[in-house]
């Protein structure tokens, strides 16, 4: 008798992602439900929530570690829920104090549906990764915070058979302790039970191959933000380097202020909509589908409701 495989969770798929060789996984940044979207319409086999993303679009605020663990998992458990099963990694800042507030934080990113977050050595009045300045917690101070993630997730899977997160292990003290020290920070934080790594701040290409060799055989995550201190690579560049993920946290964020900006502009001073050529080719109705219209109306009508029977 034969039976059927449970169906691979989203933690799950991320695994088998990193564990295939020869294979780097692309993940777009995104920051709310219609980022989110866009990014599974154009069928990308995993998503990024950004914290700077979050910041800015729940708060209006710069990442300088105002988002609080509220305002990032009532994010991540909207985002994760549109799709389940496409990873979702998503950005848990510093983990919001001590080793008991770690391992809440990663108890609720479980249970909100992310497949993989990482935690990072700042203080907890952090800042973003590319911006200069940053002040660091003691390497025993960080370890346990991966410790308590650590722990965390075993507790979670203890009572919840299936349930996993890929814990990824970020240190931000390239900037001030050199690469050295950063790469024993990441073996440290592995050897605890981070699943990978993650050299945030890294300038130069040579550093890029080096800590894929420094720290073999653990995956390693390349941070390619937009404008930031490292140099711009592209995914099969990445994957000859030896990264295992790589993530594009500010590919929406520039494009939509830009575009919003000047969308502004000419409002205020025409005082008239411009209408865009997508606007212009599917009206109201195809903003609608770009969420998922069709999806939502099909499921009222199996339900058995009636209220959209004639239409939208």
């Amino acid at each position: 008798m034969t039976t059927t495989p449970p169906p691979l969770t989203a933690a799950s798929r991320l695994r088998t992602h990193l564990a295939t060789p020869n294979h780097t996984l692309f993940c777009p940044g995104i920051y709310d439900g219609l980022t989110a979207r866009i990014a599974l319409n154009e069928q990308f086999p995993a998503l990024y929530m950004t914290g700077a993303g979050t910041a800015a679009t729940r708060l209006g605020a710069p990442d300088l570690g105002l988002a609080t663990l509220n305002d990032m998992v009532e994010n991540a458990r909207m985002i994760a829920s549109l799709d389940r099963t496409v990873p979702l990694i998503a950005d848990a800042d510093t983990g919001y104090g001590g080793p008991l507030m770690v391992a809440r934080t990663v108890q609720a990113y479980m249970t909100a549906g992310v497949a993989g977050m990482h935690l990072e050595d700042q203080v907890v009045t952090k800042r973003c990764g590319h911006l200069s300045g940053k002040e660091l917690v003691s390497e025993e101070e960080y370890l346990a915070r991966i410790r308590a993630a650590v722990l965390a997730r075993e507790e979670v899977r203890s009572a919840w058979p299936g349930a996993d997160i890929v814990l990824i292990a970020r240190t931000d003290s390239l900037q001030s302790l050199g690469y050295e020290a950063a790469v024993q920070r990441l073996k440290r934080a592995v050897e605890v039970g981070a699943d990978v790594a993650f050299l945030e701040g890294m300038t130069s290409l040579e550093e890029c191959r080096r800590v894929c060799v420094d720290l073999a055989p653990t995956p390693v995550l390349l941070n390619m933000v937009a404008g930031g201190v490292t140099p711009e690579v592209g995914l099969d560049e990445a994957r000859e380097l030896g990264f295992k993920i790589v993530i594009f946290p500010a590919v929406c964020l520039g494009p939509v202020v830009e575009e919003a900006t000047r969308a502004l502009r000419r409002l205020k001073a025409e005082r008239r909509n411009e209408v865009s050529e997508f606007q212009k080719r599917t009206g109201v109705k195809g903003f609608f589908e770009v969420v998922r219209l069709g999806d939502f109306l099909e499921f009222d009508q199996r339900a058995g409701g009636s209220a959209f029977e004639n239409g939208v």
